[in-house]
């Protein structure tokens, strides 16, 4: 399979990206995943440009292997920041026109296509209506949603290949929108609970099935310990409390918590594939709560904008073995440069 997220950012690195799907389909690939963020977090293009849609419709319709994607912070959560041109904006909305435009039917994306498991039930919330707004030059706070309606969490997806259960699940940078810039506690506490029920239902299944081992595939960096520079804050690895404690909020304890506890029950090899925090990286970062390294838990950072142009315009191949003891082996693709030969 080939991961890619995060990208691109800049008018630089989307010039390069038809390179990345080339590279990608030059590979015998059984299905590629973008983990979110289809735009940066400030400046241009903001959440008033639809054009990044058409652009990654034009990327994921030009992948040979079926493509899948899950949403990221950039896309929606952060769309009520004033520098992604939030007057007028609401989050929410922008989370309702990536169901319509990415999720509108079972199967994946991409020129060839298989069907996903969709968690149907309407558990998360979509937009109902908002705070009057009165123009351009308005107080972000007007465009904050005041009702909501109850949906599908279509854009969590699952499915099966080989001997290995896939699930991607909306999970979000920016403290998961819970408190972040107007966060939304009421959208929060829906799909939040929505996604532990499908990641646990997830382990469910790869048990009745069998299976050898589970991915997820998510866009939030969520912080596995206090070594971590990369997210602030930082999380205490065995309570898996952020180590600030002037913070009330954490959008991502509960879901660790309960992530920790199947993960450990399953006892095979468990990945967990995110972006956001732009830091490419696979590494053993889960303890229990008594200190004890997790060892069939693998995180996977995909590349992603951390240089400002051309630097990580790159993807991951992942390798897969039902028979090797880890399951999983992954192989970083560089394309933004050309190859160094060596005799």
């Amino acid at each position: 399979m080939g991961l890619w997220g995060d990208l691109p950012y800049s008018a630089e690195q989307a010039a390069v990206i038809p390179k990345l799907i080339a590279d990608m389909n030059s590979q015998d690939l059984v299905f590629t995943a973008h983990d979110g963020d289809l735009r940066q977090g400030s400046g241009s293009p903001d959440c008033a440009d639809n054009s990044i849609y058409s652009r990654a419709t034009v990327y994921f319709g030009s992948l040979r292997a079926p493509a899948i994607f899950t949403p990221g912070d950039n896309d929606w959560t952060d769309c009520d920041r004033k520098s992604l041109g939030a007057n007028g904006r609401n989050s929410l909305q922008e989370l309702d026109n990536e169901r319509a435009l990415f999720f509108g039917t079972p199967y994946t994306l991409g020129l060839s296509q298989f069907l996903l498991e969709v968690q149907a039930t309407p558990l998360c919330k979509g937009f109902g209506g908002a705070n009057a707004n009165t123009g351009p030059n308005s107080d972000v706070t007007m465009t904050q949603t005041a009702s909501y309606t109850n949906v599908p969490c279509i854009e969590n997806r699952r499915w099966i290949v080989g001997k290995v259960v896939y699930a991607t699940i909306n999970i979000q940078g920016s403290c998961n929108n819970l408190c972040d810039d107007y966060p939304d506690p009421v959208e929060y506490a829906a799909r939040n609970a929505a996604d532990i029920a499908w990641m646990q239902g997830t382990f469910q299944v790869a048990k009745d099935q069998n299976c050898v081992a589970v991915m997820f595939i998510t866009q939030a960096d969520p912080g596995f310990d206090d070594t971590d520079a990369t997210r602030a804050p930082t999380r205490n690895a065995n309570t898996l409390v952020e180590d600030d404690a002037q913070k009330t909020t954490d959008g991502f304890h509960d879901f660790l918590v309960a992530l920790r506890a199947q993960v450990i029950a399953f006892g095979k090899p468990v990945a967990y594939v995110h972006g956001d925090s732009h830091y490419f990286r696979v590494d053993k970062p889960l303890l229990d709560s008594t200190g004890k390294r997790v060892t069939n838990f693998t995180r996977v950072e995909t590349f992603g904008d951390h240089q400002p142009t051309l630097g990580d315009v790159n993807w991951l191949k992942v390798n897969v073995d039902p028979s090797s003891r880890e399951v999983f082996s992954y192989q970083p693709q560089i394309v933004n440069v050309d190859p160094v030969l060596v005799p």
